[in-house]
């Protein structure tokens, strides 16, 4: 999956920038910045060094977008983690062998 450079939500522009790192504690590897609306993916494993999985920055970028949905929506999900990544990832599947 190619990774969109933007998209909206509720009709607010959303930038998606692809990053060699992260800032935040080690090892993170996205991340939603509500109010400048952007998302930033890693593409280098912190610990390794190693270029990201594009299967494994896709995962990333619904994991932020989900985020950015269920914040949008005022959930209170959109702080559960355990959620937002069980969603994201199914949400990934779908999208990576979704025949068109």
């Amino acid at each position: 999956m190619h990774i969109p450079k933007s998209f909206k939500l509720s009709n607010i522009p959303y930038q998606v920038k692809l990053t060699e790192h992260i800032r935040g504690p080690r090892g993170v590897i996205g991340r939603v910045d509500y109010v400048a609306r952007n998302i930033k993916i890693a593409t280098v494993n912190y610990w390794t060094g190693k270029p990201l999985p594009t299967e494994e920055m896709s995962d990333t970028f619904w994991h932020e977008v989900t985020h950015a949905i269920l914040n949008d929506m005022n959930s209170p999900l959109c702080s559960d983690e355990i959620f937002v990544t069980a969603f994201a990832n199914r949400l990934n599947e779908v999208v990576l062998t979704a025949k068109l």
